[in-house]
């Protein structure tokens, strides 16, 4: 008896957890679009290495847009690399929480293209 109490609490457990994890990887709280110059894009961290950007959105660089991107977005992560200082549009996803080894910010980049700068250089 004590036996199947312990495996239906373990069980219990483990499948809480599983679920907690499943629900803050696959809801999305928003989704959207930003666009601006790409001032910043780096791969840091001390025990969890995340890719982090910035997107500056106003003319003085006052507004940013602080984002991460997943490490298994190789596409996107390649895309941000060749268009840093460039003005470019990004779309992301926004979750609820995040996790030490997914980024520091709750804002995901899914998709990035270059766009041309409505300000006249």
């Amino acid at each position: 008896m004590l036996r199947k109490i312990i495996f239906i609490t373990i069980t219990t457990i483990i499948l809480g957890i599983a679920l907690y994890f499943t629900f803050l990887y696959y809801f999305t709280y928003s989704e959207g679009d930003r666009t601006g110059d790409l001032i910043k894009f780096s791969h840091k961290g001390y025990i969890f290495k995340t890719y982090e950007g910035e997107i500056s959105k106003g003319i003085i660089g006052v507004q940013l847009f602080k984002f991460s991107v997943l490490d298994s977005d190789k596409k996107v992560i390649e895309a941000l690399n060749k268009a840093q200082g460039k003005y470019v549009k990004v779309h992301y996803i926004e979750r609820i929480k995040t996790f030490p080894w997914w980024g520091d910010t709750t804002y995901f980049v899914t998709q990035v293209q270059e766009e041309k700068s409505p300000i006249i250089r």
